[in-house]
């Protein structure tokens, strides 16, 4: 009855410890699976705004005012209720950012709003909505986007 015991209790504390332990590399990787606003690289994705695709400084310039929006708050989608949140009234053309995040594909929407901006993400058959604060995109001021409007 000791031996079961005791091989359970160093198995538990050897868990605790790798668990309490684990380097940063991992801590990084494990957070961002949960990550709601993740960077986005330029490599892997395609900025279209007004069906017109952004090639080069533009849509740099697009995902980099993208990646240092502050995260604001998440905003909850009833079942049923995720076409308002897709097409909202009074919005605007939306920015349309497609990712390949492991084996899934991933579209953002980006509405621009004068207090905040709104991303819908959609991805599978999920959609989540948040909302971020960046005041470039917010002031439109990307020559990007006055140069197409």
């Amino acid at each position: 009855m000791t031996w079961p015991v005791l091989i359970l209790t160093i198995i538990l504390s050897l868990l605790k410890l790798l668990v309490t332990c684990l380097p940063t590399d991992a801590v990084n990787w494990i957070m961002s699976k949960f990550k709601i606003h993740s960077e986005i690289s330029d490599a892997d994705a395609i900025v279209t705004f007004d069906g017109k695709r952004l090639e080069g400084k533009d849509k740099i310039q697009v995902l980099n005012y993208f990646n240092e929006a502050k995260f604001l708050k998440k905003n909850h989608i009833f079942p049923g209720n995720e076409k308002l949140f897709l097409h909202p009234e009074n919005s605007g053309t939306p920015i349309i950012i497609d990712v390949k995040r492991g084996k899934n594909d991933v579209r953002l929407y980006v509405y621009m709003y004068n207090d905040h901006v709104d991303v819908v993400k959609q991805y599978k058959n999920k959609v989540v909505a948040y909302s971020l604060l960046s005041e470039s995109l917010q002031e439109r001021s990307m020559p990007v986007i006055r140069n197409l409007v």
